[in-house]
């Protein structure tokens, strides 16, 4: 599926003539045909691109379908910024300068521009600046921007690689490309693709001082955005969408049931997990899907082989406060009654050859039968697996598993037009808010959580994003840890990291890798235990099982200071776990760290990932940083070389910063609601309002004094040179006279 152009007819867009400008929007003709460039102040320090037929530009009635696709892929489709444009002086002809502020893009009437803030160039566009040109399956835009040689590039999906993309050659529809549409620079700009079609980023592969984006599409449509990456991930999932709160149980540590392993020998592992006092509040049920549509009734049941009693299984774990999540999927069974009738209704996706529903191959999830897809295009089949979902969440179910980014061949259309790439995109999107409407979309506020491995455009307004699966040894712990930064660095706010794999062997897992692996699941968004033997605490030894403890009492320890950031993840699109990059855009020394991490605003986390005690650490500039383990405070542009035993991890509180810890708990059934907190730790004077849920805690600043209210009965933990007056709730922070 590899695109086609016929590049002997691409046409440079080369002669720009000015039309109109309102308060939002500046319209320009390409000249001797009858496509416009139109340019809007989408919001402030962000320019939408759009290149087209003006008739697609401004139809007069979308269709239903445009109004669809530009609802999965923007949740603020209207410009909510001005501009101002007027004429500059340019030797080789007019020009423009269309401005927000102190940001700016100057465009030349040849069809290239620069971004600036201020006098400070960000991002100028290539010569030229757009082309167009036909292929076997429609018209290609191409945009091209120009590299210098420093920049490094960022985001664009998953990779367990160099975190800089820069070089490689990426299409967003082939799921072994991992792909998502945000690509960012710390230099201070970013690129989104706002598009459901197929979308080629070649990364300076082809030429290393040029970035090419070729988008299979009738129109072009482009977001640049100007700023630092944490300004850039704010404005770009303000307008793709963010996630919902997940809500308190998920948070806690989870279990996952192995491959081949029954739910009774699960419940028999969780019951031991909870009888030798590790920690855990979830568990997830492994493929195949364990119930589906029956054979001649669109109503689900459950397989009977693997879960003879959903509700008494339900219950059992619910004896052990543990909730449940189940695989699903959306399918039904070839050679079934059910498929016959809603291939005749039309229901399923087809063919184009024949219009006969197409059979897919057996999937784990299928158990390896065939089987059609559902059309999730069509509102009655979303409507009506939604709806069926719902009915099993009610009966219990936590949380659903789906995977659903299937490589659809081309040649394959959906009822509301989609094929090939497209479809290939729109699927597991649709599958995925299927899944969140029924769990959560009927609550207030949308609590919940939905697995899934899939990548697409918005998918970051669905949590929790499962890792990958990896091998059992020190590459595998890292591969887990790059691919949860790098989604998070292309704004996903979570991924859910697993201790280990079921699957693989386990001859290189040892103690020390086991307890290292742990302790930097702890200081990640979540993680879960394997129900394997060989993968679960008591397959070691009596000193590894006392620090797997120790590191879940940090774990649980930690969940209102993780529930704080995904709060924050909500209101700005930060994820969880951050790249050096993205926190430090300007501390290139910092960039070259890329296994440390900052866990949210306050903590920086250095896993250890190679055998041995010693731990080297890069404290970035522009700011002093606080050893947890010591307290001992560093000045940042410092390199430490660390000596870290298996019950530490080298973690630093930013300076400015609080850590705000709960109760240790076998699980979060035992939280009190009403006072999530047991200890704030301060890192120098407190400057913002701390990462906790639901903002239980505020700060306000009064004449260099910090006063924290709502703090009744809770321990503070000041760092040095501060003193700490209490009085009721509130508590009076100022630095020592």
């Amino acid at each position: 599926m590899s695109p086609k152009s016929d590049l002997e007819n691409v046409k440079p867009i080369d002669l720009l003539k000015f039309i109109s400008a309102k308060s939002t929007t500046v319209d320009f003709q390409i000249a001797d045909t009858d496509s416009y460039l139109r340019i809007e102040a989408h919001a402030p320090g962000v320019f939408r691109l759009q290149c087209g037929a003006l008739a697609l530009l401004s139809p007069e009635k979308p269709s239903a379908r445009a109004v669809r696709h530009a609802e999965m892929l923007l949740v603020r489709p209207e410009p909510v910024s001005e501009l101002a444009v007027s004429s500059v002086l340019d030797g080789g002809g007019n020009a423009w300068c269309i401005e927000q502020g102190d940001i700016s893009l100057e465009i030349q009437s040849n069809g290239c521009w620069s971004l600036l803030r201020g006098e400070h160039l960000l991002l100028a566009s290539g010569t030229p600046a757009l082309a167009q040109c036909g292929t076997d399956a429609g018209l290609v835009w191409h945009a091209h921007f120009e590299l210098d040689d420093e920049e490094s590039l960022f985001g664009l999906g998953e990779t367990a690689g160099d975190f800089d993309r820069r070089g490689q050659t990426l299409i967003s529809d082939l799921p072994d490309s991992r792909a998502l549409p945000l690509l960012w620079c710390p230099t201070g700009w970013g690129v989104y693709a706002n598009t459901l079609s197929r979308v080629c980023h070649d990364l300076g592969d082809t030429d290393p001082g040029l970035y090419t984006l070729a988008l299979h599409d009738d129109v072009l449509d482009v977001f640049l955005f100007a700023g630092d990456p944490s300004e850039i991930l704010n404005q770009y999932t303000a307008l793709t969408g963010r996630a919902g709160q997940p809500g308190l149980w998920p948070m806690g540590v989870w279990l996952d049931q192995a491959p081949g392993q029954s739910t009774a020998e699960l419940l028999s592992v969780a019951r031991k997990l909870r009888d030798a006092a590790f920690s855990f509040d979830a568990v997830r049920l492994t493929g195949p899907a364990p119930y589906g549509f029956q054979a001649d009734k669109p109503v689900f049941e459950w397989d009977a082989g693997r879960v003879p009693d959903p509700k008494a299984l339900i219950a059992e774990f619910a004896k052990l406060n543990a909730q449940v999540a189940v695989p699903t999927f959306p399918g039904v069974l070839a050679d079934t009654v059910l498929f016959e009738e809603w291939e005749d209704r039309g229901w399923l996706l087809i063919n184009d050859d024949d219009g006969n529903a197409h059979v897919f191959d057996g999937t784990p999830a299928s158990a390896g039968r065939p089987f059609g897809l559902l059309d999730l295009t069509n509102k009655d089949v979303y409507k009506a697996w939604s709806e069926r979902q719902r009915q099993v969440f009610d009966d219990g179910i936590g949380a659903p598993v789906c995977d659903a980014q299937f490589n659809i061949p081309d040649g394959i259309t959906a009822r509301g037009g989609e094929s090939g790439a497209q479809l290939r995109v729109v699927y597991p999107l649709l599958a995925r808010r299927a899944l969140f409407d029924a769990v959560a979309g009927h609550k207030t506020p949308q609590e919940g959580v939905v697995f899934s491995n899939d990548l697409f455009p918005a998918v970051q307004r669905f949590a929790w994003q499962s890792g990958p699966a990896v091998s059992n040894d020190w590459a595998g712990f890292e591969r887990s840890l790059r691919t949860a930064l790098s989604v998070g660095a292309s704004g996903v706010p979570v991924q859910m990291h697993a201790l280990g794999n079921a699957a693989a062997s386990v001859a290189n897992l040892t103690p020390e890798l086991y307890v290292r692996w742990l302790a930097a699941c702890v200081f990640s968004a979540n993680f879960s235990f394997q129900a394997a033997e060989a993968l679960l605490p008591q397959a070691f030894d009596a000193q590894t099982q006392a620090l797997v403890k120790h590191w879940l009492q940090w774990r649980y320890r930690l969940v209102p200071y993780v529930l704080g950031i995904i709060e924050d993840a909500v209101r700005t699109g930060l994820p969880v776990q951050r790249t050096m990059a993205m926190v430090f855009p300007d501390d290139v020394v910092a960039h070259a760290w890329d296994t440390q991490y900052m866990l949210g605003p306050a903590l920086l986390v250095a896993p250890a990932t190679q055998p041995g005690r010693q731990v080297k650490v890069y404290l970035p500039e522009g700011a002093a940083w606080w050893d947890l383990n010591t307290g001992w405070r560093y000045e940042g542009g410092t390199t430490l070389l660390v000596d870290a035993g298996l019950d530490t991890l080298p973690v630093f509180g930013r300076e400015g910063q609080m850590l705000c810890l709960g109760p240790v708990a076998p699980h979060t059934s035992e939280f009190n609601s009403a006072r999530l907190l047991e200890e704030v730790w301060l890192f120098g004077m407190p400057e913002h309002s701390p990462a906790v849920m639901r903002n239980k805690i505020r700060v306000m600043q009064m004449q260099g004094s910090s006063y924290i209210k709502g703090l009744e009965g809770l321990k503070i933990l000041p760092s040095e040179g501060l003193e700490v007056k209490r009085r009721g709730a509130e508590v009076r922070i100022s630095r020592m006279r």
